[in-house]
C-alpha cells in the first residue's frame, strides 16, 4: 500500500525505513506467491497494474477492519469499553449511588452498567461466584476476606402518609414511630431493615406491626399512599415521589440515624470496566487501607 501510494520503490522504502532493495524483494515475493503481477515497473516509477488495485482495495478494507479492531480492544483493555455488572442493595432514584453511576456514565459512556439486586448476603453469594463485578450493600461484612471500601452513608427515612399526625414535619423522632405497622420489602435492604427496628423496637419482632411484601419500592410507596402502613428507606430512594406520601429523616438522640454503604469485589477480578469505577469511587472515598504511594 506504501508503494502504491508513493509510486517510487525509493520514497516508499525510506517511509517505512527499510532498504529499497528489500522492499523491491518483498514485492516479488508477494507476487510470486499470488501468481500475479501487482506493479508494473517503467523508468518513470512503479504503477499498480489491474490486478493490484484490486488486491490494494482489499488489503485497504482489512487493514482498516484490524485497526478498528486494534482501537475497540485497546479500548476495553484501559476501562473504556466492555460491560460492568454491579450488585446495588438500594434504590438508584437520587442520592450517592445514583451520582456515582452518573459519573462513570459520562466519562465511560461506551460500557454497559448491569445492576442486579438483592439482600445483603445474595449479593455477596453472586459476589463470590464471579456473577457480578462489585457489590455495593450496606457493610461491613464480617465473613469477606477480599477487598472492600468503605463508602457513602445515607440517612434513615420514613415514608408516611401526608395525613399522618406528625404533618408535613421534615424530621421524626422513633418515639413518634412507636405505634407505627411497617411495610418491610422481601428483597434488597429488607432485612437490615426488619433489623433496624427490631434494635429500636425490641418488641416489634414476630408481631403483625411489620409486613413483609415481596414487591418493589413504587408498589411499597403506593401501599403508604392507600395509607396501609409506614415505609423504612434509606434517602437514596427520596428521588421517587407519590400522591399523598410524605418523606421525614428519622432520628436518634443525637441526629438522623444513618446506614453506612461498602463497595465489595474480588482482587482476582481483571475487569478493566471495574478498575476505572473504583477509580472513580476512590476519587470520592479514598481507600484509606492502602498504604500510599512513596514519592
Amino acid at each position: 500500500m506504501t508503494a502504491a501510494q508513493h509510486r517510487s520503490l525509493r520514497r516508499a522504502a525510506e517511509t517505512l525505513n527499510i532498504r529499497q532493495s528489500t522492499l523491491s524483494r518483498r514485492l516479488r515475493d508477494i507476487e510470486r506467491r499470488l501468481g500475479v503481477v501487482l506493479f508494473e515497473r517503467t523508468n518513470s516509477g512503479t504503477r499498480l497494474s489491474p490486478l493490484g488495485l484490486e488486491f490494494v482495495a482489499s488489503a485497504t478494507r482489512i487493514l482498516e477492519q484490524v485497526n478498528s479492531e486494534f482501537r475497540r480492544l485497546k479500548s476495553k483493555s484501559v476501562g473504556e469499553r466492555g460491560h460492568l455488572r454491579i450488585g446495588i442493595h438500594a434504590s438508584l432514584s437520587a442520592g450517592n449511588m445514583r451520582a456515582s453511576l452518573s459519573e462513570y456514565h459520562r466519562r465511560f459512556p461506551e460500557v454497559e452498567i448491569r445492576t442486579v439486586d438483592g439482600c445483603h448476603e445474595r449479593l455477596l453469594r453472586v459476589l463470590a461466584a464471579d456473577a457480578i463485578d462489585i457489590a455495593i450493600t450496606l457493610g461491613p461484612a464480617v465473613d469477606w476476606t477480599d477487598r472492600m471500601l468503605p463508602l457513602w452513608s445515607e440517612r434513615v427515612i420514613a415514608a408516611l402518609h401526608e395525613n399522618h399526625p406528625l404533618g408535613r414535619n421534615s424530621r421524626a423522632r422513633w418515639a413518634d414511630l412507636a405505634d407505627e405497622k411497617f411495610l418491610i420489602p422481601h428483597q434488597g435492604p429488607g432485612l437490615e431493615l426488619e433489623n433496624l427496628l427490631t434494635a429500636k423496637f425490641r418488641n416489634v419482632a414476630g408481631t403483625d406491626r411489620i409486613v413483609r411484601q415481596d414487591v418493589s419500592l413504587d408498589r411499597l410507596l403506593s401501599l403508604v399512599s392507600a395509607g396501609y402502613g409506614a415505609l423504612l428507606m434509606f434517602e437514596g430512594a427520596t428521588g421517587a415521589r407519590y400522591e399523598s406520601v410524605v418523606y421525614h429523616e428519622v432520628w436518634d438522640e443525637d441526629g438522623p440515624t444513618r446506614v453506612h454503604f461498602t463497595g465489595y469485589w474480588r482482587e482476582a477480578n481483571g475487569n478493566p470496566a471495574l478498575q476505572s469505577f473504583l477509580g472513580i469511587l476512590r476519587e470520592h472515598y479514598p481507600d484509606l487501607s492502602t498504604p500510599p504511594e512513596s514519592n
